[in-house]
């Protein structure tokens, strides 16, 4: 038997499928490189003053900052997929995991094509951010951005991720057990039939749109789980949705000041977010990236109704413990979880 899934292989895959991203010459893409790690090493005392989380984000302005292609994304994640899946899934033979190799560098060949920058909290050698330079190049000529502000404006999104972290230290082991829950051996019910999934996707599909509720992943993963299964996944989705809507809001708050064009950004970049083309929509619903809009959308409203509330130091409370992040109720009614926190 060996691992579950042929990770080395996974990243080789996705590596050989997804375009290498725009051209450049080499001054352009110097500039590049080199814009990015300004914006990644300004950002978070920017994310500090707004949230009063001034040492955490010094702590944060420390970590490793990893400019990458889309090939080097799709090993990182590799690697922290196989960090992450080790002791949880159940070993497959070596057809097995091959195949499910294949499968995966599929999806980040998709995936390694659409992500901008990302936090990396679970690596052992420590959190890490990573921008990825392609795709944020292709986002600024499409939508003919300001390429500076663009930079900064998306280096504010995860840097303050990486503050998040710092003001929590508990919440990536807790977040890695909470998913280790949701996907344990002997919790998925291999029963079921997957031909009788096609019309429950295809419905699915067709009714997605604008919703209360806190959507978990997209109709192809939604399919498979058992009520158990959901229920667990529903509270991961529900930190998720507080950890994006609340770098989606600092990352807005800035202001013209530091970001001249923030207004034009947002306007632009919400209305790419819903996909371009039936296919990459459907991929998309199919890949649960729409719900992950739809993560986006309600934790930005929670937070933005708690700051108005009680101030950022009233949200901070947040970051103290598990046992005060928001549950899928509280996120949807804020009142609810301002109550609860603060009397």
């Amino acid at each position: 038997m060996s691992a579950p899934v042929d990770f080395p292989r996974a990243a080789r895959r996705a590596a050989r499928l997804a375009p290498p991203g725009p051209r450049g010459t080499a001054s352009e893409l110097n500039a590049l490189v080199a814009g990015l790690r300004d914006a990644a090493a300004t950002a978070p005392k920017h994310v500090g003053r707004i949230t009063g989380l001034v040492t955490e984000a010094e702590r944060a302005a420390a970590n490793p900052v990893l400019i990458v292609d889309r090939a080097g994304w799709s090993r990182a994640n590799a690697a922290l997929m196989a960090h992450a899946s080790d002791g949880i899934l159940p070993p497959a033979g070596r057809i097995g995991a091959a195949l499910a190799g294949e499968e995966t560098g599929a999806l980040l060949a998709y995936l390694s094509t659409k992500v901008l920058g990302q936090f990396d909290p679970f690596t052992p050698g420590g959190p890490r951010l990573l921008l990825v330079a392609p795709n944020v190049l292709t986002i600024e000529r499409e939508l003919d951005l300001d390429a500076r502000d663009f930079r900064r404006w998306v280096a504010l999104h995860e840097q303050t991720h990486a503050v998040q972290f710092a003001a929590a230290p508990w919440l990536a082991d807790h977040l890695l057990g909470a998913l280790g829950s949701a996907v344990a051996p002997g919790a998925t019910d291999t029963d079921r039939d997957v031909r009788a999934l096609i019309p429950t996707l295809v419905k699915a599909v067709r009714s997605r749109g604008e919703t209360e509720s806190i959507e978990i992943a997209g109709p192809l993963v939604d399919s498979f789980l058992a009520p158990t299964e959901r229920e667990k996944l529903t509270q991961i989705v529900a930190l998720m949705s507080l950890l994006e809507g609340h770098a989606d809001v600092v990352m807005d708050a800035v202001g013209p000041m530091l970001l001249p064009s923030v207004k034009r950004i947002r306007s632009s970049f919400d209305r790419r977010r819903d996909g371009r083309g039936p296919v990459d929509v459907l991929l998309r619903s199919l890949l649960g990236m729409r719900a992950k809009v739809a993560q986006y959308r309600n934790g930005a409203a929670f937070v933005r109704t708690v700051v108005r509330r009680v101030g950022h130091a009233g949200l901070n409370a947040a970051w103290t413990g598990p046992e005060l992040l928001p549950t899928p109720d509280e996120l949807l009614d804020p009142g609810a979880w301002i109550s609860r926190v603060h009397g």
